[in-house]
C-alpha cells in the first residue's frame, strides 16, 4: 500500500501580502483548505485519485473567488469560455472540454468525455451537446455572474486589453493573478491523477483556448512519472508542452521530480517569458509546488501529515 497525498492550485501571479487584505486572505485560505480536504476525504477512506481530484476541483469550481466554474472570467461578447482536463496515471486516459459554456462543473464532463466517449477532447457546441445526451448538469448565465469579473471585463473593454485575471488597474489588491485550478492526487494503490479548470482569460477573444484542456501541456499523469496541473500564461505553457516535459525529464533523464520542476519553471519557461507555476507529485508520494511568480495559491496534504497552505513566495 502507499500512502496517499494531494496538492491543489487556485492560479498563480502578482499575488502579494503588501496589497492583499487580512479577510480576503482567510477566504482563499478557507477555500484551498475546504478544497484539499475534499480530496483528502475519499483518499483517506481508500477511494480513488481521479475521485480526489474531480472532487477537490469542484470544490474551487463552486467558489467565486478562483477563476473556474462560478467565478469564471468574462470573454470579449460577456460570456463565460470553460476549459478542464482530467487524467488517469495507470493507462494515460484522458478527457477535456474546451470553450464550453453553462457547464456548472466542466472538470465533471471531462471525466465523462474520459470514461463515456471514444475521444480526449470536444469543443464549443459539441461539446454542450455531448453534455446534454449524458445529463450533464448546466447553469443559467445568472450563476456565473461574479460582479469582480464584470468590472474587469469593463475596464478591459475601454483599454481593448487582454487581462489574465486579476490586473492592479482593476482590483483593489493590486494582484495580477493566472486564474486556473487544479489538483494532482495518489491513492493507497500507487495511481496517479491530475486535473485542471479555468475560465481563461479575461476579454478573450475568438474563441481562445490555454494550456488548461492540453494533455501535456496543462495537465499530465503517468504512473511511471508523475502528475502535473500549471498555472501561468497559457500560450507559453502550451508552447513549452510544461506537464509533460517534467515528465519526459523524469523518465529519460532519470531526474527526481524537484530536479525536473526547477528546469523547467524556473529556466526553460523564464527564458522564454513564461510567468506561473504548477504542482507536482510523483510516484513515491513528493510533492513539488514551483512558481516564478510573486505568489501562486497552492495547498498540500500527505497521509497523516498537517496541510500545508501558501500563497506568496
Amino acid at each position: 500500500m502507499t500512502n496517499f497525498a494531494i496538492a491543489i492550485h487556485g492560479g498563480a501571479g502578482t499575488i502579494l501580502k503588501s496589497s492583499m487584505t487580512e479577510e480576503k486572505e482567510r477566504l482563499y485560505k478557507a477555500g484551498l483548505i475546504a478544497a484539499i480536504k475534499a480530496g483528502e476525504s475519499i483518499l483517506s477512506k481508500g477511494g480513488s485519485s481521479i475521485d480526489a481530484v474531480e472532487k477537490s476541483i469542484i470544490e474551487l469550481e463552486n467558489n467565486p473567488l478562483f477563476n473556474a466554474g462560478k467565478g469564471a472570467v468574462f470573454t470579449h461578447s460577456g460570456k463565460h469560455e470553460l476549459d478542464a482536463s482530467i487524467m488517469n496515471g495507470s493507462d494515460l486516459s484522458a478527457g477535456a472540454v474546451a470553450g464550453v459554456t453553462g457547464i456548472k462543473n466542466p472538470i465533471s464532463l471531462a471525466r465523462a468525455v474520459k470514461e463515456k466517449s471514444e475521444h480526449v477532447l470536444l469543443a464549443g457546441q459539441g461539446a454542450l451537446d455531448f453534455a446534454k445526451k449524458v445529463n450533464h448538469e448546466f447553469e443559467n448565465e445568472d450563476y456565473f455572474f461574479v460582479e469582480l469579473r464584470y468590472e474587469q471585463l469593463q475596464q478591459a473593454l475601454k483599454s481593448n486589453s487582454i487581462v489574465l485575471d486579476h490586473t492592479e488597474n482593476i482590483h483593489e489588491s493590486g494582484e495580477k493573478k493566472f486564474g486556473t485550478v487544479g489538483c494532482v492526487a495518489i491513492d493507497k494503490t500507487g495511481n496517479l491523477a491530475a486535473g485542471t479548470s479555468t475560465g481563461g482569460m479575461t476579454n478573450k477573444k475568438f474563441g481562445r483556448i490555454g494550456d488548461s484542456p492540453i494533455i501535456g501541456a496543462g495537465t499530465y499523469a503517468n504512473n511511471a512519472t508523475c502528475a502535473i496541473s500549471c498555472t501561468g500564461h497559457g500560450e507559453l505553457f502550451l508552447r513549452a508542452v510544461v506537464a509533460y516535459d517534467i515528465s519526459c525529464l523524469i523518465e529519460y533523464k532519470n531526474l527526481s521530480l524537484k530536479e525536473a520542476c526547477q528546469i523547467v519553471v524556473m529556466d526553460k519557461l523564464v527564458k522564454i517569458g513564461g510567468e506561473g507555476g504548477l504542482i507536482a507529485l510523483d510516484k513515491f508520494g513528493n510533492i513539488e509546488l514551483p512558481f516564478n511568480s510573486d505568489g501562486m495559491y497552492r495547498a498540500s496534504l500527505k497521509e497523516n501529515g498537517e496541510v500545508f497552505v501558501g500563497i506568496y513566495k
